[in-house]
């Protein structure tokens, strides 16, 4: 946005909702210091978010951070890996959220 963007379409916002949309109030009001320390805190969890198929992981760290009752996917999904578990984890760790 601090580049002439007027919104953003965020896959972390679906897990770190409250802070994607201060970091965008901010970018809005020109605030960009503080926005810029929310997306280093959350930019691994952004990168994260990709380490398998979308929305593989995004549900799996849904159902661990308490936001939906289940990550069961629809087939041909599977279920997220043990080795995606552990780096979204640690992201999410990193982001504060955990």
């Amino acid at each position: 946005m601090q580049l002439g963007g007027h919104g953003v379409i965020s896959v972390t916002a679906n897990v770190a909702a409250r802070d994607m949309a201060q970091m965008c109030n901010w970018q809005q009001k020109g605030i960009f210091a503080e926005a810029r320390v929310i997306n280093q805190r959350l930019m691994p969890l952004h990168n994260k978010l990709f380490v398998e198929p979308n929305p593989i992981p995004v549900k799996w760290a849904c159902k661990e951070l308490g936001l939906v009752a289940t990550d069961t996917l629809r087939l041909p999904m599977t279920p997220i890996t043990d080795s995606g578990r552990e780096t979204v984890r640690a992201a999410l760790k990193h982001a504060g959220l955990l």
